[in-house]
Formats: C-alpha cells, sequence, structure tokens
C-alpha cells in the first residue's frame, strides 16, 4: 500500500463502492469486463490521492468527474483491435482491414457465433460433412469452374495450388511477375516454400509465348502467370495471355496455374475504373486453378479462394497444408454471405461497400463532402476552419494502382494546432478517426467514411476539442 498523501484529505476520497453504485459506472460495467472497471476506478482513486491539493479538495474529488475519468482509463485500456473510421480515400486500405463486411454479412458473423453450426455435419444424413460442401456451390456457379476450395488468405492458395500440383517439379513464369506484395511476399520464395524449382523466361518488360515453348523441359510441371498486383509496367510491355499460356501448356501436358491477386467478380470498367480480369474470364480462357482473394475487389472477408478444375481442386483439397490453412466458421459465413450478393450483379454492386465506394461519382461525393462540413460547422461553430476540398483516392490492397479516385474531402485546421497533433487526436478519439494530413490541413475523404458513420465524425470531432453539447452538437 503506498503512503496516504495527507491523512486528512481523505475524507474527500469516495469509497470504491460508492462509485461502483453510480449509474454512469452500472453501464460501464455492461460494456465492459468487471475487472477492468475495477482496476479503472482503483487507478482513478489512487492517483486522486497523489495529486489532492487542499485547496481544491472538493472539485477533485467531485463524483461525475471522477467517473468520467473512469471511463476514459476504460477507453484507453479496453480492446485493443478497435473498429475505426477510415477518412483516407484508399478503400481497400491494408492496414484498416480491408474491405469492410456487407451488413448482412456481419449479421450472418454475429448469428453464427451466438451459438453451434453444421460446419462439418451434414444434416439430411446426420454424418460428418465438409466444410467446403456450404460454399463450393456458390463458387462454381459464380466463377463457371468446375470446383473451389477456400483457405486464409491469397498466399496461402498460391502455396497450397503450387505444393499440391507441382511440388519437386519446375514452374516456368514471366520475369516481370516475380513480384513482392506487401508484407514481403515475394513469388520466388513461395515456389521455394512449396518445393517448386523457379524457371524465369523473358525480361523485365517483354515476355512472348516462345520464352515459354523454349523453357519447357522433363522437369515442367506448370506455366505459371502472376498478377502483378500493386505495380504496373507501361510502355513498351508485352505479355502472354491467359489463353494462349493455357493452350501451350494442354498442348505439352502441362498444368497452367495463376494466381490473379485481388480478384473480381464483376466487370470494373463499366464503373469507370481501368478493365481487370475476372475470374469468370481466366476460368473461361483455360486457367486449371486461379487463385484470388476474398477481402479486396471481391469485398468480403479474408479468405484465399482457388478456382478450377475439379482433379486439380481436389489434389490440393487432399494435401497436408489443407487443414492448417483452412477457414473458421465465422469467416465462411461471411463469404457465404458475400457470395450471394453476386448472384445478383447489380445487387452486390450495392450491398457490398467496398464496389459501392468505388462506384461513387465525384457529384455525389461533393454533396456528401458539402453535408459533412454543414454539420460539423453546426456542431463545432468557430472551433475549426473547415472547408471542402478536391482530392484523389485509392483503390488500395495492391489493386488497380494506376486508378486514380476524383474524390471529394473535408479539410480541418483548427487555430494554434498544428494538423499532425489534430490528426494524432483524431486517432485517440471514440471511434478513432485516421484521415490525411497534408499541407497543414487533416483531410477527411468522405469516400470511404460510411454513411452511417457521419454523425460519430462529429461527434468524434466534439469530444477531441471539448465541446460536446455545445452549439447543438
Amino acid at each position: 500500500m503506498r503512503e496516504e498523501p495527507n491523512p486528512g484529505l481523505s475524507r474527500h476520497i469516495p469509497k470504491t463502492d460508492r462509485l461502483l453504485e453510480h449509474d454512469a459506472v452500472q453501464t460501464m460495467l455492461e460494456r465492459y469486463p468487471r475487472p477492468l472497471v475495477l482496476a479503472a476506478i482503483r487507478d482513478t482513486l489512487q492517483s486522486l490521492r497523489e495529486n489532492l491539493d487542499p485547496g481544491s479538495a472538493d472539485r477533485q474529488a467531485d463524483l461525475e468527474c471522477l467517473v468520467e475519468q473512469v471511463e476514459q482509463r476504460l477507453k484507453a485500456s479496453g480492446f485493443h483491435l478497435k473498429r475505426v473510421i477510415n477518412a483516407t480515400g484508399v478503400v481497400l486500405h491494408t492496414n484498416l482491414g480491408r474491405a469492410p463486411l456487407p451488413s448482412h454479412a456481419a449479421k450472418r458473423v454475429f448469428e453464427l457465433a451466438e451459438g453451434y453450426c453444421n460446419l462439418e455435419f451434414e444434416l439430411e444424413s446426420g454424418k460428418r460433412g465438409k466444410r467446403v460442401s456450404h460454399i463450393q456451390p456458390l463458387l462454381t456457379s459464380l466463377t463457371g469452374a468446375q470446383a473451389a476450395l477456400v483457405v486464409n488468405n491469397n498466399a496461402a492458395a498460391v502455396l497450397l495450388m503450387l505444393s499440391g500440383l507441382a511440388s519437386g517439379k519446375e514452374a516456368v513464369i514471366s520475369r516481370g511477375e516475380l513480384v513482392e506484395i506487401g508484407g514481403s511476399f515475394r513469388i520466388p520464395e513461395v515456389m521455394a516454400q512449396a518445393g517448386v524449382k523457379l524457371v524465369e523466361v523473358g525480361t523485365t518488360n517483354k515476355t512472348y509465348i516462345k520464352d515459354y515453348e523454349d523453357a519447357i523441359g522433363p522437369e515442367t510441371a506448370a506455366l505459371l502467370k502472376v498478377h502483378p498486383s500493386n505495380f504496373r509496367i507501361v510502355g513498351f510491355h508485352r505479355s502472354v495471355p491467359t489463353q494462349e499460356l493455357a493452350a501451350l501448356a494442354h498442348e505439352r501436358g502441362l498444368l497452367m496455374l495463376e494466381d490473379l491477386g485481388s480478384g473480381c467478380l464483376v466487370p470494373l470498367d463499366s464503373r469507370g475504373l481501368p478493365s481487370e480480369p475476372t475470374v469468370q474470364e481466366i476460368v473461361a480462357a483455360g486457367a486449371d486453378v486461379v487463385c484470388f482473394s476474398g477481402d479486396k475487389l471481391l469485398g468480403g472477408p479474408q479468405a484465399g479462394i482457388a478456382a478450377g478444375k475439379r482433379a486439380m481442386i481436389e489434389a490440393m483439397a487432399k494435401h497436408p497444408l489443407m487443414r492448417a490453412l483452412r477457414l473458421d466458421k465465422l469467416i465462411l459465413g461471411a463469404l457465404e454471405a458475400t457470395l450471394l450478393s453476386y448472384l445478383e450483379p447489380q445487387k452486390a454492386i450495392r450491398e457490398i461497400p467496398a464496389l459501392a465506394m468505388l462506384s461513387q461519382k465525384p457529384k455525389e461525393l461533393e454533396a456528401r463532402a458539402l453535408r459533412l462540413a454543414s454539420s460539423l460547422k453546426q456542431t463545432l461553430g468557430d472551433a475549426v476552419e473547415i472547408h471542402v476540398v478536391p482530392l484523389e483516392g485509392k483503390v488500395g490492397g495492391g489493386a488497380l494502382p494506376q486508378a486514380y479516385l476524383p474524390s471529394y474531402a473535408v479539410g480541418l485546421q483548427v487555430a494554434g494546432t498544428k494538423a499532425e497533433e489534430l490528426g494524432a487526436a483524431l486517432r485517440k478519439a471514440s471511434p478513432p478517426v485516421v484521415g490525411v494530413e497534408r499541407e497543414g490541413r487533416v483531410l477527411l475523404d468522405v469516400r470511404t467514411i460510411l454513411h452511417q458513420e457521419e454523425d460519430l465524425v462529429c461527434s468524434a470531432l466534439a469530444d477531441v476539442l471539448g465541446r460536446k453539447g455545445e452549439n447543438g452538437g
């Protein structure tokens, strides 16, 4: 026990039980574990003991003030993984969790998490089933593939594909496709881990079908094509299309395997974005297996999806790695719910947040920015200088690196406060707001702020500036 700094002041310090009985603390007990609440109360009272001033003891020990301090401590010591508001304009922001789930997919996760489910159980026969059976029919219907499986991310899907179909053999790949994406995921290293010998062909910027023909030997198992994902070669450039590679591979009795990276199920050029090959197009072009992500352009949870010929998918499913890489019930449920929207493509564009964000037009975004600016001015008064400014966002997540998304942001300036300081304060708000600090302002790009989050942005700024409740806020 620490010694009381001034025992005569102890009468000002309320007991722990009195704070526990407060209505606001009772509400906290519904949101946080009791040990965390008790620890926050004890820390608050200990801080009061150590800093109590005889001249202002009554004010310092005010019950409402102490309860507010308890709540602040809880916010700081609660869940470390938090929901944040993405105001960066980067739709598939890897550091912020990539694609947000559609609301119906999030509800599905909650339903499955609350109790048991038929994850590996056939309800008709009462016998053990396979977890991929819940999602394979949807994937084959949407992609045109004969079979499909899912693992925990696209890197895992590529590793499983190479390990299950080409281990101990050679795979031929263009030098221009030996990519590294976020987190030091390098194709040559993945191939080595899978036990596949890398055979490079062509040059960095140009590879022809003859380069592949000349490289095929007795140890060749597959021709491998990898989507460049987060970079593009422009100008003097040539690569071999999937259809040509597949024709050559099958003529020589080889496999044609493709890592499509982001992977999308709806054409993007109709949304005003650069054209990207869809999974359906790659399957139709003859790829034996194509791998792609679930949480990028598809707009669902993190997952790696492999679709293709039945014999190849079944060989991958039997590989020992499959058990280590398989999905849990919650991700499966979220992915199934997301894929169901794609049965009606226009519905998918409305319901899947990532697609909806990518589809927003500049005029719509300008109107949203003006509305948010107006709400902020009403809430904050003259505390902040607020302007609506045009800017460009990005798709993110290693997808469409050359696509810049014309957008609008609300620019914020506070007199006497640097943009970096305001940005840091917003990241500590509840909920945290992550914007862009540029030219002395914090910019909040409305493209990536969900409609239901606009009021939360106002309240977060009000909290940060200590003006909550003023001017109608």
